[in-house]
């Protein structure tokens, strides 16, 4: 006879809703599922330790009576619908512990090594303009608008971005899943990205399941929260005004970096119908046509009846597109998960024998040695 527990009916219903479980999901899994609902069945323990793995949730919460509060160990910058997002789910908190972790490492690591602070970060304040800003941090990347529009496509854009940032000392992680787990996919409608602010180990996280523009502009919103030096949970998007002042000035911020206002005026066609305009315009600086929309208003050539009519019809066009998330090369996408220059970091410490090879391969989330030296070879650390 299996053993039954008496598993807390309330942390169930939650830990179900928060993984996003429906119950003809869960009745096909544990076929009693209304009966532990209503009290009129217990599941197994191996029953629960099944539904705690399933659900991400550890064990000992099921013998809670009520389900615990759950928080952000950052500061939660995200809207919904003009209202506060509650409660994040487990994939996020995980993929935040998870980046805490690793900025953790590479600060220690850049203390041991001798590394400099990186200047930008925490040197600017919310009242500062935001065209003098972004005008700082372009410089502080080396970035040149009229090279990128020289580039063919958005990833190869998104790929320069991501590469002078951490050449300016940021760590950037951008995936789609949590960790290595290819069945814990991280839902753009939760976050965009986050930063982790730090002198040694500014880190950005990009959510990998939304478009190239789209990482862009969270990127560079991102950047804007590491120059106040401010760590925070964002859902940043380019023609929405949110509420709080900081996602504003950090939108506004976000949107000069990657196409200021002066050189748009140059390049835009006034003639044009919006709808072309705004694709075309989008093809030229590598950005998004919410932010190409936007910034036709901040340049005073449409007024707002015309912005939000626009802003809709397009929002509902890019949502019956295909988000570009997920696959590729293991290899090629190890070093976007955990950026190239904490990987490269990490795996050089572990071939010097200044990192245990166990914690190097939580933090790259690999399992095997051969793994390992390969992942080694192609980031060019050993040949």
């Amino acid at each position: 006879m299996n053993l039954t527990v008496p598993a807390s009916i309330p942390v169930l219903r939650w830990a179900a809703e928060r993984a996003r479980l429906d119950d003809f999901a869960l009745v096909k899994r544990f076929r009693k599922w209304p009966l532990w609902l209503s009290g009129e069945a217990q599941p197994t323990l191996r029953q629960i330790e099944d539904f705690a793995r399933m659900t991400h949730t550890p064990f000992g919460y099921f013998f809670l009576p009520e389900p615990p509060r759950m928080e952000l160990p950052v500061p939660d910058f995200r809207s919904l619908r003009d209202a506060p997002v509650r409660e994040p789910s487990n994939d996020l908190l995980d993929t935040v512990y998870l980046c805490q972790r690793r900025q953790d490492w590479f600060r220690e690591y850049a203390q041991l090594n001798g590394l400099p602070p990186v200047p930008f970060v925490g040197e600017v304040r919310v009242g500062d303009v935001p065209e003098a800003v972004a005008e700082k941090l372009r410089d502080t990347l080396d970035l040149s608008v009229t090279e990128r529009q020289t580039l063919p496509t958005w990833t190869d854009a998104l790929r320069q971005l991501i590469a002078r940032t951490e050449d300016a000392g940021v760590l950037v992680m951008a995936s789609s899943i949590v960790g290595a787990n290819s069945h814990r996919k991280l839902d753009v409608d939760e976050f965009r990205g986050f930063a982790l602010a730090d002198h040694l180990a500014p880190l950005v996280f990009l959510n990998a399941g939304d478009s190239k523009a789209a990482q862009m502009f969270s990127l560079a919103h991102e950047l804007a929260h590491l120059a106040l030096g401010q760590s925070g949970i964002s859902d940043a998007e380019a023609g929405r005004v949110p509420e709080r002042t900081t996602e504003r000035w950090c939108n506004k911020v976000a949107a000069e970096l990657l196409m200021p206002l002066a050189v748009m005026r140059e390049a835009v066609q006034r003639e044009a119908a919006i709808e072309q305009e705004i694709q075309r315009l989008a093809r030229l600086f590598k950005v998004s046509t919410l932010v190409a929309l936007r910034r036709l208003f901040d340049a005073g050539l449409i007024n707002a009846a015309t912005l939000w009519q626009h802003y809709r019809k397009e929002v509902e066009r890019l949502r019956t597109l295909e988000r570009t998330g997920g696959g590729g090369d293991f290899y090629r996408t190890l070093g976007a998960r955990t950026g190239k220059r904490f990987a490269r970091a990490l795996v050089g410490s572990a071939l010097e024998g200044q990192t245990l090879f166990q914690d190097a391969f939580r933090l790259l989330g690999v399992r095997k040695s051969a793994t390992f030296y390969q992942a080694a070879r192609e980031l060019g650390v050993m040949l």
